[in-house]
């Protein structure tokens, strides 16, 4: 399975005016050669409503928008953002959740309108469990990042980096599943830009299906398990790390709670561990980076998501 970059330029035209641009912040560091592409002040709070944007206005564009509405299975984000977009087309969303998932995600979903399900403790039930509905409801299933439209509307997010930063040499993305991972490779080797896939040590599906060659399922393990816990990464992910200019790397839950610490203390940034993770890769709790650009390289980190509960953060 492959993504192409016609996919993704058809998702800009589709989400256009609907999403918000995303915001860039240059770091204090390497005198304007580190950007951040501040994602989380997208709607609903990730990148996720650009792909169920461009996954239900294709399917409304297509007829194909059931009255049963809309169901998928997500540690949160995905949730929030099928909701959102739902809510804006006048269907219901039907939304399954492990029952670990974040209070703080379940509540939002409820203020969108959803009908929010809890069920099992990993990513993999809710799926099943959504799979199911969707079945006997005659539901339209979305999928949490395993589509090429959800893909390709996160994909969008690369072109808008692009049009800001035209000299940009690489970006850094937290690899779950790998929807937006691979949204985010095709836009980037259309422009020449390389991609650094970044996964936590104990969560590594797309780093174990490059190691094998093939797709495998991996255990889940990780304090940005909500957000990055997929068991196994999708094809579209593989098919774009072994396609593109991707190096793919790990790092340590304790330098991805490091990260997120520091984006707070340094830069009142309050996100998800999911969305520090990217960032841990270059060293961003002062712990040593497993990712070094070379000298002038300009890099752009994606901070992807901050549905957080911050008391922790406070002290």
């Amino acid at each position: 399975m492959e993504l192409s970059h016609g996919d993704i330029k058809a998702a800009v035209e589709r989400v256009a005016g609907l999403v918000r641009p995303v915001a860039l912040a240059p770091a204090d560091e390497g005198a304007g050669q580190l950007w951040f592409a501040l994602e989380m002040l997208q709607h609903t709070g990730s990148f996720k409503v650009r792909g169920a944007l461009n996954f239900l206005l294709a399917h409304r564009d297509n007829g194909t928008l059931p009255p049963a509405g809309v169901t998928i299975a997500s540690g949160g984000n995905a949730g929030l953002a099928c909701a959102w977009a739902a809510r804006g087309q006048g269907v219901t969303a039907t939304v399954f959740l492990p029952t670990t998932a974040p209070k703080v995600k379940v509540d939002r979903l409820a203020s969108y309108g959803a009908d929010v399900r809890l069920v099992g403790t990993q990513y993999a039930d809710a799926l099943a469990a959504s799979r199911e509905f969707a079945a006997n409801t005659g539901a339209l299933l979305s999928h949490a990042y395993d589509n090429p439209l959800i893909a390709a509307g996160a994909g969008t997010l690369m072109t808008e980096i692009h049009e800001r930063l035209p000299d940009l040499d690489t970006v850094v993305v937290a690899v779950g599943g790998g929807g937006l991972f691979a949204g985010i490779a095709t836009a980037a080797d259309h422009y020449g830009v390389r991609t650094i896939a970044v996964e936590p040590r104990n969560c590594r599906a797309l780093n174990a299906a490059l190691t094998a060659g093939q797709l495998v399922d991996v255990d889940v393990d990780s304090i940005a398990a909500d957000s990055l816990g997929a068991r196994r990464a999708t094809a579209l992910a593989l098919t774009a790390a072994q396609t593109y200019d991707v190096t793919s790397v790990l790092v340590d839950d304790a330098d991805i709670v490091a990260t997120r610490r520091a984006l707070w203390d340094d830069r009142r940034l309050a996100v998800e561990y999911g969305a520090a993770t990217a960032l841990a890769a270059l060293g961003g709790g002062d712990q040593q980076p497993v990712f070094r650009p070379e000298p002038g390289e300009r890099v752009c980190v994606i901070v992807c998501g901050a549905n957080t509960d911050p008391s922790d953060l406070a002290r």
